[in-house]
């Protein structure tokens, strides 16, 4: 018992410290609307970690695309998701909206 409370213990200050982590993150909204990213190009200072908060304002679903930023996300109509990045380094990075990729395109530049 005593083994599987301290295995317990472990996993929630975990838990706890990613939780901490992710509290004083800067949260960055955007919005898609008539198959368009606002704002389509985003400021970040470098190793620092963020939250892009992107709401599909569409009727249509949407999945948030980027192979540069390693993320995917289906976004259905009037939802919100919160895709979580890490510190990055400097540099640019593309992201699409899978589904209207010729209109839906944004760009996060990191310095």
């Amino acid at each position: 018992m005593t083994k599987i409370f301290a295995a317990l213990s472990v996993f929630l200050a975990g838990t706890v410290l990613s939780v901490a982590a992710y509290a004083d993150t800067q949260t960055i909204d955007i919005v898609i609307k008539d198959h368009k990213f606002s704002p389509a190009e985003i400021t970040l200072p470098a190793d620092t970690p963020v939250v892009l908060q992107v709401k599909n304002a569409d009727s249509a679903v949407e999945e948030f695309d980027s192979h540069d930023l390693r993320r995917e996300k289906i976004i259905a109509p009037g939802m919100t998701a919160k895709i979580k990045l890490d510190g990055l380094s400097p540099g640019d990075y593309s992201f699409m909206g899978e589904f209207h990729a010729s209109t839906a395109k944004g760009m996060v530049h990191v310095e």
